[in-house]
């Protein structure tokens, strides 16, 4: 009887140091992040990534922006047309899919080396005003606003580096993909007919968005623009894992 009761009390004196050990190295599941690279922009971004198999993850970013910024994008400023500063506001959600290389060792969250698919969706507002100069040397005022969706898909590669026992550095290397852009103006203040055409040359010339291949077709009957192009992501998150 005694030694049992000797047996009783070693297991006893054991459980705690059996429970540290079980929740040492307890799988981590869930992580939140911030995208770093996202700031000079005004947006501020933040992620959440839930481990749903032994190598993979689903997750979902929400962002939002302000009109303020350290990195601003100067006006139209042609023969005809000249404008203000574009400056925009607005949010976007990105789900994604990841698939990483490595199994998940001593509890910790997914992490190393992974590529997936995502999808993205932004919604901005921006106001467009400045002078047009007509075909009879005639200067006109003009002031709109403007909607600005953008829905795109794509794939993406990264790597996720562990730098303690919770937090993490995520490089998103690659993402390109395909977007649907569409563009709405609405009047506040109309300019004369004759200037959506240049308009049009003007903002498909403007240096932003050539980098996407735009094709504007405004008109004084039509006063939106839906056209498909290309997409890109990239970016650097901080991440705590739990």
């Amino acid at each position: 009887m005694k030694t049992l009761y000797l047996i009783v009390f070693i297991c006893f004196l054991s459980l705690p140091l059996v429970a540290q050990e079980d929740m040492g190295t307890a799988q981590q599941k869930n992580e939140v992040s911030f995208l770093l690279t996202d700031l000079p922009t005004s947006f501020f971004t933040l992620n959440y990534e839930r481990v749903v198999g032994k190598h993979i993850t689903v997750d979902l970013g929400i962002g939002l922006k302000s009109k303020d910024g350290l990195i601003k994008f100067s006006g139209l400023d042609g023969e005809k047309i000249k404008t203000n500063d574009i400056t925009y506001s607005g949010y976007k959600l990105i789900p994604e899919f990841r698939y990483y290389l490595n199994e998940s060792t001593n509890g910790a969250m997914l992490n190393g080396f992974y590529f997936g698919a995502y999808l993205k969706y932004s919604g901005y507002k921006s106001d467009l005003e400045g002078t047009y100069i007509d075909s009879e040397a005639v200067s006109h005022y003009f002031k709109y606003k403007g909607d600005i969706n953008v829905t795109s898909i794509g794939l993406m590669v990264g790597y996720k580096l562990p730098v303690s026992k919770h937090f993490s550095i995520d490089f998103l290397i690659a993402g390109p993909g395909s977007g649907s852009y569409s563009f709405k103006l609405k009047n506040i203040i109309p300019p004369p007919d004759e200037f959506y055409d240049d308009l049009n040359n003007a903002l498909d010339q403007y240096s932003i968005l050539d980098l996407i291949n735009a094709d504007f077709k405004f008109n004084n009957n039509k006063l939106k623009s839906n056209f498909g192009a290309i997409s890109f992501r990239y970016g650097i998150s901080l991440g705590y894992s739990f």
